[in-house]
């Protein structure tokens, strides 16, 4: 999943308040139960790019020569198969294709691929199908065929209409790509999302606004507006770029919350704007501490049963990967573990905050199992730092908290 974290910034002194009761109702203590599983998404990963951005830490890698599409659809059903028996009964609610860039895969394959899904796998109807592509990777007829596949939705990573900062991030595309990458989106799919970063290196508030100005007037239903972040082990963490102090893209965010804001896009989520009913249903999936199969080299997963919460990771080299998917014994597996109760209360946290109107408290248990009781003095310890809603009824982080949104989920650690 393409999601960027909002990265820490200073921290500032907060008074307290004196203490004072809070509007959690005592219940009896429960065991670590779910009640009801939550809804389930397939996240399937692509790995290969024709060149790795120096800013990007994703599992991706410059494929030289032709894709191997054949032995990669090979290992995504080995990987899959070998992943039913957790899931038997249960319906997939979304499905997205990451990387890398999945645009790099031909229409054959995509429907191949999206045909093995169907073999094996239960899908909801109205299930939303969001594939990525990159405008430097695009072609008509790949939209069209992906379109007659199945794919609803495309998330096209534009970042820039300006080449200069294109440039600084290492994209394969130009501005004219761009424009001509979104035209024929939006004549194959009517659901279109554009993702933008801001905070580049030499970026100007005057250029930020003009990329936010320019994606907005095709008039998409989505527009994902991320803060760029120096990543461990990219190549922009060894050779640090100069980007604009904190000031300045604080007044960036503003001014981008303003102008979608204007065109009709709410803010959400930390970095999703969107129309009335247009909310990227796979991630709101993850921020609501839902279900997740992930295949696919370096792709993670997270499975909810009655009595458990377990994390799956798949090897990330994907020679390695297809290898062992292949021999069908779960090989190709980097980690499978049980989530402690300990880890449940910042696991749900960290995705739940993210949501700008946050969740009804009662998805905590629902979710993870635990009485909200269980993570009290936390709760309170939020509230009076004034980073989290006195609002009884819901988890939801208050204008400071959003900020300030890494101090306000390290606190549930």
């Amino acid at each position: 999943m393409s999601t960027t974290e909002r990265p820490a910034l200073r921290i500032i002194p907060i008074a307290q308040e004196s203490p004072r009761r809070r509007p959690f109702e005592d219940r009896p203590k429960r065991g670590a139960l779910l009640d009801a599983l939550p809804p389930l998404s397939l996240y399937i990963h692509v790995p290969w790019c024709v060149r790795k951005c120096p800013y990007c830490d994703f599992n991706s890698h410059q494929q030289i020569g032709e894709i191997p599409e054949a032995d990669y659809l090979e290992a995504l059903a080995a990987d899959l198969e070998q992943t039913l028996p957790l899931i038997w009964g249960r319906q997939i609610h979304t499905i997205f294709i990451g990387g890398g860039t999945p645009s790099l895969l031909s229409g054959e394959a995509i429907d191949r691929l999206l045909a093995m899904v169907r073999s094996y796998l239960s899908l909801w109807p109205d299930a939303e199908i969001t594939l990525e592509a990159n405008p430097g990777a695009v072609e008509a007829n790949r939209f069209k065929s992906y379109a007659a596949s199945g794919i609803n939705r495309v998330s096209l990573g534009i970042q820039s209409f300006h080449d200069k900062h294109l440039k600084s991030l290492g994209r394969v595309h130009d501005a004219s790509e761009a424009n001509h990458a979104i035209e024929l989106a939006l004549k194959n799919f009517k659901r279109v999302n554009l993702d933008l970063m801001f905070g580049l290196p030499g970026q100007t508030i005057t250029e930020a606004a003009d990329d936010a100005r320019q994606a907005l007037a095709f008039g998409t239903e989505h527009l994902s507006m991320y803060q760029l972040t120096i990543e461990p082990n990219t190549v922009f963490a060894k050779y640090p770029p100069i980007t604009p102090d904190d000031d300045i893209v604080i007044d960036m965010e503003l001014t981008l919350e303003q102008l979608a804001s204007d065109a009709g896009l709410g803010r959400y989520e930390v970095s999703a704007f969107a129309k009335t009913g247009a909310l990227a249903r796979h991630n709101v999936n993850y921020w609501e501490f839902g279900d997740y199969l992930g295949i696919g080299p370096g792709a993670h997963g997270k499975l909810s049963f009655a009595d458990r919460i377990e994390r799956f990771a798949k090897l990330r080299q994907p020679e390695s990967w297809i290898k062992q998917a292949k021999l069908r014994d779960n090989s190709h597996l980097a980690e499978h573990r049980k989530l402690s109760p300990e880890e449940l209360p910042f696991e749900f946290m960290l995705n739940a905050l993210r949501l700008r109107e946050g969740v009804d408290v009662a998805l905590y248990t629902e979710r993870t199992g635990q009485h909200l009781d269980s993570i009290r003095g936390k709760l309170l310890h939020a509230m009076d730092k004034g980073l989290l809603s006195l609002n009884p009824g819901r988890l939801q982080a208050t204008p400071l908290g959003w900020r300030f949104l890494n101090d306000l989920q390290s606190l549930f650690l």
